[in-house]
């Protein structure tokens, strides 16, 4: 048999491989490059800052100071779409409920270095703690990690790995493998190589946690959002639902979205609001 022959199998069997991984990460990311607005549009105040995660990767982020000197901190991860500069609305709802914010775009993601996988958006989460904690010495008791959809699963490993005072869990999903056969029924789950498995890591995640969910969410349905806060080892824990779609319920929800965050903030301890 000649040895041309006995290539091309293997040929195909890198292509098909490649191809899957490409279609995986499509599905998963859709970053855009494109910067729309920023905090500024929606009157507030803010820095522009750069971070650098572990591997080197430099990642443009937003400081958003919060109504006062002793506002608890949120870490902002946003979700799979666009950029920081589709979520002006989310930060100015933040603000008012009263918090300060660091928002970090992805790797891949607005004007962010790299590309996105799924390591990577872990070392992004931390590069944002980090910066929160050696720059703006933001105390753990002070601290609130906030997900959003994709951005919940970095929240909540993040949360498993570095000492917070609470954790925020919007319209997340239970694993990337859950949604697939959700989605995609006839796709090989077992040769998914990402994983975001928010299910198995929320036993680790003991701080008091709030999960936000729309039960007409036409993306993740609610059922993963009562998984999740099954799964949750937190000793306090809540779930508020939301109302409207997946991408606008913070604002199909009115006043009961601002409200959740702010009834979250105000229950932390004494010592985070100092």
């Amino acid at each position: 048999m000649k040895p041309a022959f006995l290539l091309w199998p293997l040929l195909i069997a890198a292509a098909l491989y490649l191809g899957l991984r490409r279609f995986e990460r499509a599905m998963v990311f859709v970053p855009s490059r494109e910067m729309l607005a920023h905090p500024g549009t929606v009157g507030l105040a803010y820095e522009t800052t750069t971070l650098t995660a572990s591997d080197g990767v430099r990642l443009r982020a937003w400081w958003i100071p919060g109504p006062s000197a002793d506002s608890p901190v949120m870490l902002c991860l946003h979700g799979n779409g666009g950029n920081l500069s589709h979520r002006t609305d989310k930060m100015r709802l933040f603000h008012d409920a009263g918090a300060a914010q660091l928002w970090l775009d992805w790797r891949g993601y607005g004007e962010s270095a790299g590309a996105p996988d799924e390591p990577g958006l872990y070392r992004d989460a931390l590069a944002g703690w980090a910066w929160l904690n050696a720059v703006r010495t933001v105390p753990a008791s002070h601290l609130v990690l906030y997900g959003e959809s994709l951005g919940c699963a970095p929240a909540i490993e993040l949360a498993t790995r570095v000492p917070a005072a609470g954790l925020i869990a919007d319209s997340g999903f239970t694993s990337v493998a859950d949604m697939s056969r959700r989605v995609l029924p006839w796709f090989p789950v077992r040769l998914l190589s990402l994983k975001f498995d928010n299910l198995s890591r929320l036993p680790r995640a003991t701080i008091p946690t709030l999960f936000l969910h729309s039960q007409q969410d036409d993306i993740i349905p609610y059922e993963m959002a009562l998984k999740n806060l099954g799964a949750s080892g937190a000793a306090k824990k809540r779930l508020v639902d939301l109302k409207g779609s997946h991408n606008e319920g913070f604002l199909d929800s009115g006043p009961l979205y601002p409200k959740a965050i702010r009834d979250f903030l105000a229950s932390l301890p004494a010592e985070a609001k100092k």
